[in-house]
Formats: C-alpha cells, structure tokens, sequence
C-alpha cells in the first residue's frame, strides 16, 4: 500500500515541479530576486524529499511547492479564458467555416413549399383549450420538441384593429395586428379577407384585455443547406434550391429565398395546369416533380399538391398593392400560352403551394451567381413527419 501511495505521490510532485518550472521560466524577467530564490529553495526541497521517498516529506514539500507557486502566481477571474482563448477562437473559427462553406441552417418562414415543407403554420383555438401543457415550463420543453406553442394575443390598450400586410412586418411568417399604435404579430395563414381566422376583424373596436387571437402555431420546418455539393456538379431540375434575393428586382433584398428548381438554362418554360411544360414535353421526373403534376399526397397527414399553375391575371387581384408592384410582366407565366425561355446562366423558381407562391412566374429567373445550395435534411421539429432527408 505505501508503494501505490508514494508512486501516488511523485506523480503529483513532478506535476507541481513542471508547473513550477514553467513559472519560473515564463516570468524570471519580472520576478525579483528574494522570489526567484524563494522558489528555487522550494523547487529544491521537492526533489530532495522525492529522491528520500519519505512519504511525509513528501507531501509537506509538495504542498509547500503548491503554496509558493499561488502566492507568486495568484489565480485571477480571467485565467481560464487568457489560458483557452486559442482554443476558443479556433473552435469558432471552425463552426464559422463549415457554417459558410458546407451546412448553413435555414428556416422555412412561409408556406410556399407545402406540403413538401412547412413554414410557419397555425390552428385558430380558443383560448379555452390551453392546457398544463401550454404553461411555463412544460411550455418551453413541448414546444422544444414538437414546435408546437399555445398563444393567446390579448390587446394591451382599447383601440381600433388595423391589419397590415406581411410586408410591413420586421417577422418573417407573421403579419402585424395594429391597435393604438401597438404591433402584435399573427402567422400570416392567420390573416383572411376582413380579419383573423377565428379571431378579430378589420376596423373592430377592441378593450384592454381582449384576446386578438388564439390557437396553436407550429414553428416552421428548419433545415441545412448543402453549400458544397454545386461546387461539383450542376444543378438538377426538381432540387429544392435556397438562393439569395441580391440584385433580382422585386424582392426584397438582403434575404434568402426557397423554391424548386423547375427550369434549368436554357429551358423553354410554359405551364399547361397542372402539368409544366419543358421544351414542349410535360415532365415527370424526378418523383417529387411527377408527383406534382399528378396532384398526388405525399402522406396522409399532408393535402395532395395543387398541380404546376400559371400566375393569372385574376389572382394578382388577391396581392397587396407592394407584391403587385414587384411583379414583372414581361416575365411572368400568366397565362397557359405564356412561355420564359432561359439565358445559359438562370434558373427558374417555383414553390410547390403554386397558388400561394410568389415566385419566378412574377418576378423573373434566379441567375446563377445567387444559388445558394439545394436543401438536404430537415433537422427540427424532430416529431414533424417531414424530418429527415428532403426530396
């Protein structure tokens, strides 16, 4: 047993022995003499007593040796971030990196891409059916896992309803509810002609404490773009493909957008609803791209798809006046006998929700230069039945 304690022991003492040679080596210019010579009488002491292996002198000069060193180098708040600073920064240099150059996360805000992906989606309730589950803190733990979160909107102020367009809001996927000067944001799926779905109207007068809405919203589909891929291989027709806004006229800029890659250059691009039309044959292929054109489910929990539909002249009626501006006529498939052929670097962009999507039939082909990547896995919610890889 004094074997294993004395091997115990030196260990210790050649770790305090290294420590305190370090301290001496790194800070002998700063040190004075009486403290270069208080632990070199230490350091001494040390090596004395472990060659003698007494176990009890031993363990007094260690500690003595422990001692010397803290009062000469005494540990302050900032030690261990100046000690592991290096590594901090390499570590986030790294993440940085991979963030850039091969997985960035990105967030599905609208419901463009439905129901291959979600963006962010509710279910008017009343404020009656909150349950223990939709309060602090099994809130927070319920909708860490499935998305899900009850919200009860309930006016700060009396005053009149205004609701603006989901353009004027600072919230990508919401919409902004006015009263007395106060913002409060629903999920633009929330907003129907004249008011909220199962909620207040347009123009109604409301009091302090009156609940604007209420029900479930399910935060939208979250997911990592492919950086890397497209730096080794061209883009395939049917890829969900995230691009940037920069410099395409009519969105708006400094964000990303997300759409199927339906026209590659090239292409000669016309619609025969619910069929899309590529050079005059009707195509079927990938699957994801067939199962479209033949208005097929994708599951049962999910609505069959609405077909490939051109953007007509009716339904810019149902755009706010800022969406209708972006709209390039020139461009956009309006009709079943509008066709876009391509230039050799653009790519056309259309959501899978054709009847709710503001895409390249309005505004125009993608050019090369602002592809992103395609879309690959979505990696939360994890109880969402999209999770996993993404077609």
């Amino acid at each position: 047993m004094q074997f294993l304690q004395r091997r115990k022991i030196r260990k210790q003492l050649k770790s305090l022995l290294h420590h305190a040679r370090t301290l001496r080596a790194s800070r002998e210019d700063i040190m004075n003499v009486g403290q270069l010579a208080f632990l070199d009488e230490h350091i001494a002491k040390v090596e004395t007593a472990a060659k003698a292996g007494d176990i009890d002198a031993m363990t007094q000069a260690g500690t003595a040796l422990d001692e010397c060193i803290t009062k000469l180098n005494p540990p302050q708040a900032a030690a261990w971030w100046r000690e592991n600073f290096d590594v901090l920064v390499v570590a986030i240099s790294v993440a940085m990196a991979f963030r850039a150059y091969f997985y960035q996360p990105f967030k599905i805000p609208t419901g463009s891409m439905q129901p291959t992906l979600y963006g962010i989606h509710s279910e008017p309730r009343p404020a009656t059916d909150a349950t223990l589950m939709d309060k602090q803190p099994l809130k927070f733990a319920k909708w860490l896992i499935t998305g899900e979160s009850f919200k009860i909107i309930r006016s700060e102020a009396r005053g009149t309803v205004r609701i603006e367009s989901s353009d004027a809001s600072r919230k990508p996927g919401y919409s902004p509810v006015v009263v007395a000067g106060k913002a409060y944001y629903v999920p633009n799926d929330v907003v129907e002609f004249g008011g909220l779905k199962g909620g207040v109207r347009n123009g109604q007068t409301v009091k302090q404490g009156d609940i604007l809405w209420s029900g479930v919203i399910r935060s939208g589909d979250f997911l990592f773009v492919n950086r890397w891929k497209w730096n080794f291989c061209h883009p395939q027709r049917g890829e969900i493909m995230v691009f940037s806004t920069s410099k395409i006229d009519g969105l708006q800029q400094g964000t990303h957008y997300i759409k199927r890659m339906t026209g590659l250059p090239g292409d000669t691009l016309q619609i025969k609803a619910p069929k899309l039309l590529v050079n005059g044959v009707a195509v079927t292929e990938p699957e994801r791209i067939g199962q479209i054109s033949r208005q097929e489910k994708i599951g049962d929990w999910a609505p069959a798809y609405s077909g490939f539909n051109p953007c007509r002249t009716p339904y810019f009626a149902f755009l706010d006046p800022i969406s209708l501006q972006r709209i390039d006529k020139k461009t956009a498939l309006a009709t079943e006998n509008d066709c876009v052929t391509l230039s050799s670097t653009s790519y056309f962009a259309m959501g899978d929700n054709s009847f709710n999507s503001f895409d390249s039939r309005y505004w125009g082909p993608v050019p090369e230069r602002n592809l992103l990547g395609p879309a690959s896995v979505v990696h939360w919610p994890f109880t969402s039945p999209r999770w996993g890889r993404i077609k």
